[in-house]
């Protein structure tokens, strides 16, 4: 059995398991400042993506990890114009079908205003690691409590 006592005894007692804390945590916040900064610059809520389906092949599978950025140059292709407006009608490329079935209710094109992302960039099968912590919840909590345990009980020098 692990004796935890002995353990904080032995590697510089509470302050040490406290600064370790801290560490973790300085590691989690400044991700979520390099995300946030992400989203600032590309001016998207979201600058990288995983496609979770085949919807988009092949021009991009399942797995790969998209760069998104969300500038204000029109959508050219397939566009229709009236009053100004752009209204668009989205489609995966290996879908039979478009895609107003995920639109709301009764709404038959989005606007400029829905678009959140266009992709200028992407790394194809590394979002894979992610499509396999959504279909096994296990490995991920597994994962996650590892990395926990080891940056508590790993002592720098």
């Amino acid at each position: 059995m692990y004796d935890i006592k002995g353990y904080i005894r032995s590697n510089g007692g509470i302050r040490n398991l406290l600064r370790q804390g801290l560490v973790l945590l300085s590691v989690i916040t400044s991700a979520f400042m390099i995300w946030k900064a992400l989203s600032l610059y590309t001016n998207c809520e979201s600058p990288a993506v995983v496609v979770l389906s085949g919807s988009m092949e092949p021009a991009f599978y399942r797995g790969d990890v998209l760069f998104l950025t969300n500038g204000d140059s029109p959508i050219e292709i397939g566009e229709i114009i009236e009053t100004g407006k752009q209204y668009i009608l989205t489609k995966g490329d290996n879908n039979n079908v478009d895609d107003r079935g995920l639109y709301a209710k009764n709404q038959l094109w989005i606007e400029r205003e829905h678009i959140f992302g266009r992709v200028y960039g992407f790394v194809p099968y590394v979002g894979l690691i992610t499509i396999i912590m959504s279909d096994y919840p296990k490995i991920k909590y597994l994962v996650l409590a590892a990395l926990c345990v080891m940056s508590l009980f790993e002592s720098e020098q």
